[in-house]
């Protein structure tokens, strides 16, 4: 039996950890705060100037050759991405604070020539820069660091995006597949918080939709269950492409300069043909308009093809909000047809298609409650849980982790 001066010990420990992480987390959701509502006030600002002044999108090659330029000059350490954020997670991987001005200058100019990427990989990278380098300063051990870069990830992503819940368990769940890291529920729920009402200081609002709830019907399910597994395709479809379309880049063009030119003319030369510029930037005013019942037939395809190209191109960002753009799309199409409600079928295929592409069921369950209430969240539980078991082992960062099998009960990769 433990002796009293033993249990002293250890609650002492306890009370320690959690005063350490009380003050960690808080720092970083400051600052965390503080970058991602700049990075979002920046983001808003050149998507204005480029929707009032449509033909800046035409100088896409000049966009892109700066982005190329920046990172071949200065950055000596690879590809710095959100797989580098993951992996340092995983193991003893160095994140550079470089990669936080980077990711943030890199982004802000593919929004404004109209690069179809999103905005919320980039907080990734910039919140798990930020968190590593902390760590650093406070002189954590390779442990806790792990746990102040996944703190940092959920700090950037909920000031950018508004949703505090869905950044912290997103965090956590998204670098192994099928495992969480409890320990670092505290500090990422604490700083993502506050980032979030940093933001709100800032005048930032969340993304909240007010939509048309289904009700709960063995009909309804059914129909939700088949809307699902259409998403779950999808999903496939879009990590797939992007992952082909980029090895396809990389074969035949191996300049990463000429690569540059060769997608963003390519971006250039599909937005002329299609007559519109709603594929071109993060397209969170298309996601909205799907959401209220509008979109056309053929948006979600071609929403595939800019994202897959423009990132194979070299513009910085990441692919949620264009998975988003995709799924809400495509559910807003396929929904009627399954006789499910236009609005609502755009908020479960958006949902669906964000658990399919990155594996994370639990946080698109948040997501959808932060995002459209809990009234539908049986089936959007039911639409995640689908989309997930279906989308297999596919998903947009290969340095996530499949940890447990989606079929069995098996550890496939420790």
């Amino acid at each position: 039996m433990n002796t009293t001066k033993e249990i002293y010990k250890k609650s002492f420990q306890y009370i320690k950890t959690f005063l350490k992480w009380i003050f960690i987390a808080t720092v970083v959701g400051i600052i965390g705060g503080i970058v991602g509502s700049v990075f979002h006030k920046c983001l808003d600002y050149v998507t204005d100037l480029r929707m009032n002044n449509s033909y800046i999108t035409y100088f896409m090659p000049l966009g892109v050759l700066v982005i190329v330029a920046m990172y071949n000059t200065f950055c000596n350490k690879g590809t710095l991405d959100t797989n580098l954020i993951i992996t340092s997670v995983r193991k003893e991987e160095e994140i550079p604070f470089i990669i936080v001005p980077f990711i943030f200058l890199g982004t802000v100019i593919t929004q404004l020539f109209g690069g179809s990427a999103g905005r919320e990989g980039a907080a990734l990278q910039l919140g798990g820069g930020i968190g590593y380098n902390l760590g650093k300063i406070f002189k954590l051990n390779k442990n806790d660091i792990h746990i102040i870069t996944m703190a940092g990830m959920s700090s950037v992503f909920s000031a950018l995006f508004g949703t505090p819940v869905t950044a912290a368990i997103f965090s956590l769940e998204v670098i192994s597949v099928g495992a969480f890291n409890f320990t670092g529920l505290l500090p990422c729920l604490l700083a993502s918080v506050t980032a979030y009402c940093i933001s709100t200081l800032f005048g930032i609002s969340g993304e909240s939709v007010a939509i048309k709830i289904e009700p709960i019907s063995t009909v309804m399910i059914l129909k939700v269950i088949l809307l699902a597994i259409c998403c779950a395709l999808i999903s496939i479809l879009f990590c797939v492409t992007i992952k082909k379309w980029g090895c396809f880049m990389k074969r035949y063009f191996k300049n990463p300069y000429l690569r540059g030119i060769v997608g963003a003319s390519l971006v250039v030369l599909l937005t002329v043909a299609s007559g519109t510029f709603d594929y071109n930037g993060a397209g969170m005013n298309i996601v909205e308009r799907a959401l209220s019942g509008e979109t056309g037939a053929y948006d979600f395809i071609m929403k595939i093809i800019f994202t897959a190209i423009t990132i194979a191109a070299g513009f910085k960002g990441g692919e949620i909000v264009p998975a988003f753009f995709v799924g809400a799309t495509f559910g807003c199409v396929i929904g009627p047809i399954l006789g499910i409600g236009s609005g609502f079928a755009a908020a479960i295929g958006m949902v669906a298609v964000f658990c399919g592409v990155v594996n994370c069921p639990i946080s698109s369950i948040i997501l959808s409650v932060e995002m459209f209430g809990a009234d539908g969240l049986a089936l959007f539980g039911i639409a995640c849980a689908v989309s997930y078991i279906l989308s297999g082992h596919s998903g947009l960062y290969k340095s996530q982790n499949i940890l447990y099998s989606k079929i069995t009960a098996d550890i496939v990769n420790d």
